[in-house]
């Protein structure tokens, strides 16, 4: 089983960008597809963790012990 099928997300994204490419009347080199899919799913998890990110939460205390910079 390839990469793509084995992840749903990955796989959903990857026919996604097909019916793009397909409605837009271009063929879908499988190459440039897969390197899309995986581009757009790196941004989307990059997205994901600065969603997740501590200093973005404010629902924290203001007591919320954060690690000292220096």
């Amino acid at each position: 089983m390839c990469l793509l099928c084995d992840d749903e997300k990955a796989y959903q994204a990857y026919m996604n960008y097909l019916d793009k490419m397909e409605r837009q009347g271009k063929t879908a080199d499988p190459n440039v597809a897969v390197n899309a899919v995986l581009d757009e799913l790196e941004a989307a998890a990059n997205a994901a963790a600065k969603k997740d990110a501590p200093a973005n939460d404010k629902t924290l205390s203001p007591f919320f012990c954060s690690p000292i910079n220096k």
